[in-house]
């Protein structure tokens, strides 16, 4: 079952979203899926929230594919300060992509 996570960051921004991704990747960036170093992503969006702040939002295929996903992005977010953030995860109920 596909899940959508997002990541609510009040006090992030593009520069921590940039330095996460340029950690998670060893340099290479993040324009394809397959950047991540991790199966089982299926979509990807970040941007600035309304009032300040950095949402990302992933669907993964399934929850053990997020979990796969967490050992490489944890260490990364601890480093960072932000070991303490949760996101929010809920069940995919269709996920379309072209």
């Amino acid at each position: 079952m596909a899940i959508v996570v997002t990541f609510d960051v009040p006090d992030g921004g593009r520069d921590l979203y940039e330095t996460v991704i340029e950690r998670v990747t060893g340099g290479k960036g993040f324009t394809r899926l397959s950047d991540i170093p991790s199966a089982g992503l299926i979509a990807h969006v970040a941007g600035p929230m309304e009032g300040g702040g950095w949402r990302v939002t992933d669907v993964w295929e399934s929850p053990e594919a997020l979990e796969a996903w967490a050992k490489t992005l944890g260490p990364v977010l601890a480093d960072l300060g932000f070991a303490d953030m949760q996101p929010s995860i809920t069940p995919a109920h269709n996920v379309v992509v072209a």
